[in-house]
């Protein structure tokens, strides 16, 4: 790839289809502890960090990170294991970006656990839905009149008492019948039938936006 070479590490928080028509850039399948140090020893001007491996394997580790940053890389991150190790090391000069990011940052978000998900290994599929997305979810329904705060929160409870892999909407409606007014249940489940965001798959988007504008300052 000719002019500033940019590696950007991507799964299951978006499409490698829609990734490249962002940006032009080499892809590599999420980050495992080494990745971002080898990245940064061959060469990488900028590296973005979306997606990283959380339980399958060693995750990113902040020193590896760090040796990218001495060594000049520009580090981006964002969306997944991005956002967290950016709200981290923010202060050593690492640049987050997105709500992840932020909410991490302020506090709001706090565990490793709100980003994790399952997803098929050979293509990244998204299996399970990060607990990220159903918070977004709820709050933009609670906002919009879907469901009331008393609905919300006991939805978010039972998203929370399932294990990330067994985090999907399906489940958690069914889990939640009973528990929750029926013609709430149903005005929400209609919502993320039509109206489900996908915040990790934004975010994730604006990271790569970014860097777009970097190269072309930069070049």
């Amino acid at each position: 790839m000719k002019g500033t070479r940019i590696v950007v590490f991507v799964g299951p928080s978006v499409d490698k289809e829609t990734a490249k028509d962002i940006l032009d850039a080499e892809y590599l399948p999420p980050a495992k502890r080494g990745d971002v140090s080898r990245a940064a020893n061959d060469g990488a001007e900028i590296i973005c960090l979306i997606d990283g491996v959380f339980f399958q394997d060693s995750a990113v580790a902040h020193r590896e990170i760090l040796h990218a940053l001495k060594k000049g890389v520009r580090m981006i991150g964002s969306s997944s294991m991005g956002a967290l190790r950016a709200s981290e090391l923010d202060l050593y000069g690492m640049e987050g970006v997105g709500k992840i990011y932020e909410w991490y940052k302020s506090g709001k978000l706090i565990s490793d656990d709100e980003v994790a998900l399952f997803f098929e290994p050979v293509y990244f599929k998204p299996i399970s839905e990060p607990l990220v997305n159903i918070r977004y979810n709820l709050r933009i329904a609670e906002a919009e009149g879907v469901i009331d705060r008393d609905t919300c929160e006991k939805v978010l409870k039972i998203a929370k008492s399932l294990y990330f892999p067994d985090r999907t909407y399906q489940r958690i409606l069914d889990a939640a019948e009973g528990v929750i007014d029926g013609d709430a249940l149903k005005r929400f489940r209609r919502f993320i039938e039509v109206e489900k965001r996908d915040l990790k798959k934004e975010d994730a988007i604006e990271a790569l936006k970014r860097v777009r504008d970097i190269r072309e300052v930069t070049e």
